[in-house]
C-alpha cells in the first residue's frame, strides 16, 4: 500500500509529535529534570520498563542482573537498564505487593530470585493492555522515519 510522501521536515515533525505525546498530566511531571535520551526517558515513563520487569518475571523466578540482560537483549541494547535503575525499580515493585523477592541462599546475601504474585498478575495484564497504544506509536514513527531516510 502507498503512502502520500511527505517532505522530510513533515515527516520527522510527525514522528517527533506521535513519540513525544503525553497521554495525560501525572506523565507530564514525571519528566526526568537532566538531559537524557528522549526516546528512552519516554519508554520508562510510559512503564514499558516495569511491563517488561513483570513480563519476564511471569515466564519464571528472575534476579536483578538476569533481568537486566534480557531486556538488553531484547531491545537490541535501545532500553539499557543499570543497576541504580534496575533494583530500586525491583523493590518498589516488592513494596507494592506485585512481586516477592526470595534469597538464593537465606543464610546469606546472594541472589534475590523475583517471583509475581496475584497482584503482580493483575499489574501485569493491566500494563499489557495500556502499554500497547504507546508501543504501536513508537513502531509507526520508527516506519515513517525508516521511509523516510531510506526511501524503496
Amino acid at each position: 500500500m502507498a503512502r502520500a510522501r511527505k517532505s522530510p521536515s513533515e515527516a520527522t515533525r510527525e514522528a517527533v509529535r506521535r513519540t513525544t505525546e503525553i497521554a495525560d498530566a501525572t506523565q507530564a511531571v514525571q519528566r526526568p529534570t537532566s538531559g537524557g535520551d528522549p526516546f528512552t526517558t519516554g519508554l520508562r515513563r510510559r512503564e514499558v520498563l516495569p511491563l517488561l520487569v513483570l513480563h519476564y518475571i511471569s515466564e519464571g523466578p528472575s534476579y536483578g542482573n538476569q533481568l537486566m540482560e534480557r531486556i538488553s537483549a531484547a531491545t537490541a541494547g535501545v532500553l539499557s537498564v543499570n543497576p541504580n535503575t534496575m533494583y530500586p525499580l525491583l523493590r518498589q515493585l516488592e513494596a507494592r505487593g506485585l512481586i516477592e523477592g526470595q534469597w538464593e541462599h537465606p543464610e546469606r546475601r546472594s541472589r534475590r530470585y523475583y517471583s509475581l504474585t496475584a497482584a503482580g498478575q493483575k499489574e501485569y495484564r493491566r500494563l499489557v493492555k495500556e502499554v500497547r497504544p504507546f508501543l504501536d506509536s513508537i513502531a509507526r514513527s520508527i516506519e515513517d522515519i525508516v521511509a523516510e531516510v531510506y526511501p524503496d
